[in-house]
């Protein structure tokens, strides 16, 4: 299946907005994992996450492709078809440093997180 992606949402040249999901830092929330729009370099959590800010962010600003900040994960996501493709590299740093936690930050990672994410109301 071929994605048609609108062009202005691969902004390849910029960078990553932070180490960490930019509202939960704001907040001293945490996250489980993370992603990074294609097109501004916002740094948001995923949908497994309670706060679900990579979405949040398409939903505010329409930037309808982001990739995973994971380490080892290369793939995009497009909000707009629903679907996974493969994208251009996108400017260092590529995922959030490998000695960040995941989920995290650990300093503020509750000792039942599985709970509470099992818990949640979707």
């Amino acid at each position: 299946m071929t994605v048609q992606i609108d062009t202005d949402d691969l902004v390849p040249e910029v960078p990553p907005t932070g180490t960490g999901c930019v509202e939960c830092e704001q907040t001293g929330g945490w996250w489980f994992h993370l992603r990074r729009c294609a097109r501004c370099g916002h740094i948001g959590c995923c949908d497994d996450s309670l706060s679900r800010h990579a979405t949040a962010h398409f939903t505010e600003t329409g930037h309808t492709v982001m990739q995973s900040f994971e380490p080892g994960e290369d793939w995009f996501w497009d909000f707009a078809s629903q679907n996974a493709f493969d994208g251009p590299e996108l400017v260092a740093p590529h995922h959030h440093p490998v000695t960040q936690s995941a989920p995290g930050p650990a300093e503020r990672l509750p000792a039942d997180w599985q709970d509470i994410l099992v818990r949640r109301q979707d």
